[in-house]
């Protein structure tokens, strides 16, 4: 059987694993989501993984924020070793039977808002190139949510939910 987990980084660069040991994995703000994220930018149900003939894929259930895969946004994506998910503020790194077998952590440039509300482009990295934000920590952002939320669910960053 396949040996794949997602792998994010905290803030401080403690590593974390979450398993994909089922065929489907839904990860989303619900509580009743295999992976729970939450915070507003991730929807109830935002996307689901599944593992079918040895192969990973990942399909996005019609969050408002998006599923992307390689900073490309994506309704539905096979997936390979190395590849770099996110959902939210979180950046998950596809580790498969072990490959890559170094992984560092990655950050996201979020979206900012204009004064109206209005989104303002994000610039993409380079390819290979993690993009990094100095004014916005998404991780920091999402355990200072997840510390004052429901803990019934699995939170990300707190190893005692495993």
């Amino acid at each position: 059987m396949l040996d794949a987990k997602l792998v994010m980084f905290r803030s401080n660069g403690e590593r974390r694993e979450f398993p994909l040991n089922q065929d489907l994995t839904c990860v989303g703000r619900k509580n009743d989501c295999d992976i729970r994220i939450p915070v507003t930018e991730v929807s109830r149900r935002h996307a689901e993984f599944t593992i079918k003939d040895e192969e990973v894929s990942v399909k996005d259930l019609g969050s408002s924020n998006g599923t992307f895969v390689n900073n490309k946004r994506v309704k539905q994506s096979a997936l390979s070793a190395g590849d770099h998910v996110v959902i939210g503020p979180v950046v998950f790194t596809l580790q498969i039977d072990g490959e890559p077998t170094e992984l560092r952590p990655v950050k996201t440039k979020l979206k900012r808002h204009d004064a109206a509300g209005k989104d303002q482009p994000a610039q993409d990295p380079l390819p290979g190139e993690a993009a990094i934000d100095d004014e916005l920590d998404p991780i920091s952002a999402l355990e200072a949510l997840a510390s004052s939320a429901d803990q019934t669910a699995i939170d990300p960053f707190d190893d005692d939910d495993l």
